[in-house]
């Protein structure tokens, strides 16, 4: 059954060959790493996601696949035309799919980048320090840098060491530019 008899006649999903694409659906036997860079040369551009259907077995890097846009996996075995829709739908509306076991090596990544690279950086995974999340919440709250200082328990230049570092990190102007990224980076 070919991919194309899969979408059913739905008028939302068609297949196209072009390049405005919203998806890009590969079939492959094996998923290496080799492969994973190979994928690139399908996209259309860096944010096109990729939806692979896999044969048999994955040897790759399960986060290193989500970083070269792989947003969904499905299992050659485990196909039907209503699991390919189902995993079009999640992709397009800006999730994932994954077979169970992918996304339980995929949260060991990330559990283990955590314990062993970010916290002993004192960083969290958004790459904001735990300190400096405390800081811009309490600047998000109208507080000033010695009512902020005598909060935490630290002096008030490195309050504003803190505060600056960070603003000199994302190249942030003003404390109501660092208080607006931290928001929209969902942190407070």
């Amino acid at each position: 059954m070919g991919l194309t008899n899969c979408l059913g006649g739905d008028t939302q999903l068609v297949e196209t060959n072009g390049d405005n694409v919203d998806i890009v659906v590969i079939a492959i036997e094996t998923a290496e790493a080799s492969t994973m860079k190979e994928l690139q040369m399908f996209r259309p551009d860096t944010a096109t996601p990729l939806f692979l259907i896999v044969g048999d077995q994955w040897h790759a890097d399960i986060s290193a696949a989500v970083e070269q846009g792989v947003r969904a996996v499905l299992w050659r075995r485990h196909f039907s035309a209503t699991t390919f829709i189902q995993a079009l739908r999640a992709v397009g509306s800006g999730g994932g799919y994954f077979p169970t076991s992918l996304q339980g090596a995929l949260i060991e990544q990330i559990v283990q980048t955590y314990r062993e690279v970010l916290a002993p950086q004192d960083l969290t995974p958004s790459g904001f320090t735990n300190r400096e999340i405390d800081i811009l919440r309490l600047v998000s709250e109208g507080f000033d840098l010695r009512q902020i200082a005598d909060k935490l328990h630290y002096s008030e230049r490195t309050t504003k060491n803190i505060l600056y570092q960070f603003m000199k990190r994302f190249d942030l102007h003003n404390r109501a530019h660092a208080v607006a990224y931290a928001i929209r980076s969902g942190l407070i």
